[in-house]
């Protein structure tokens, strides 16, 4: 078995679970085929008695590659999409981060989290993703997100209007800093944070949440994954920001955009004793009240 390891980087305190988890995986004699800026930050920390094998790009990950393992927060995770693309290599997400609602396998289950993959008791929840197409060339070969796509006004100008259609059918213009078009697995994230409904990862929805309405009767709607959301930007400044995930361009008012779902997914791994009620629980400490008599 070879599992891929990926990270942005590590602070001190996360060294001894990186060793705790490369020793588990020696003992279970699966292979750790290491992400190179990874692996060259770690050489100083970790003794390797061979030199691993090495990654840096989607290109290099091979049909062999079992498992991703991100090592670090959510917004790493999301990273992971660049990599595994559509060769349905499943994700792994191990918290080194803060919240971690993506990446849901905490570092006191690492050895559980080892075990399961020699046992093969774990589940894997296939996420959709979304799909970004526009009449210049965005975002390379990766036009794509797991959690969102936005539209955003550039640094501390006004406010931008963002006419928008499902299937070229006028659905509204926001007088707005942003526009938010999410999925449900991005609904935990930068859509909830400005009023957005959490949804359950396997509904078919997008979720268009405007960021900092003008209008106060505009609300976040929730519609089918199978329209076509398409956008005319408008504003005082003549750029704008363009995002998928983590990831930014700058655009204009000439260029046209439109999102729709992408024609494949992501498979992300879990634990078997684990899922998403139990996740939004102890994430957002639903439940998590003295009135309450029945135990979470």
């Amino acid at each position: 078995m070879q599992v891929a390891l990926y990270s942005r980087g590590f602070i001190t305190e996360d060294i001894a679970n990186i060793r705790l988890l490369l020793e588990e995986l020696r003992r279970a004699e699966i292979e750790a085929v290491i992400y190179e800026p990874f692996y060259r930050t770690l050489q100083e920390h970790v003794f390797f008695e061979h030199q691993p094998v090495l990654f840096s790009s989607s290109e290099q990950l091979s049909e062999n590659i079992d498992f991703l393992m991100s090592l670090g927060g959510d917004g790493t995770l999301l990273d992971t999409v660049c990599y595994v693309r559509d060769s349905n290599i499943p994700v792994i997400g191990i918290n080194f981060g803060r919240l971690g609602f993506l990446a849901s396998i905490g570092k006191e289950e690492i050895h559980a989290l080892v075990q399961a993959l020699q046992n093969r008791t774990y589940v894997v929840d296939r996420r959709a993703l979304l799909h970004l197409d526009a009449n210049i060339p965005l975002f390379g070969e990766v036009p794509y997100a797991l959690n969102e796509f936005t539209i955003h006004k550039k640094d501390s100008s006004a406010m931008v209007k963002i006419h928008t259609y499902l299937n070229g059918e006028f659905l509204n213009t926001y007088w707005a800093d942003g526009l938010i078009v999410a999925t449900p697995t991005g609904s935990t994230g930068y859509s909830l944070s400005c009023g957005g409904p959490i949804v359950f990862p396997e509904a078919g929805n997008f979720i268009i949440t405007p960021v900092a309405p003008h209008n106060l009767n505009v609300r976040p709607i929730i519609v089918p994954d199978d329209n076509i959301i398409s956008f005319e930007v408008e504003g005082r400044s003549e750029q704008f920001l363009c995002t998928l995930d983590s990831r930014m361009e700058t655009i204009d008012s000439t260029v046209q955009i439109a999102v729709k779902k992408e024609v494949f997914s992501i498979n992300l791994l879990r634990l078997d004793d684990s899922n998403f009620l139990h996740t939004i629980r102890n994430k957002l400490l639903w439940g998590i009240d003295a009135r309450n008599a029945i135990k979470l």
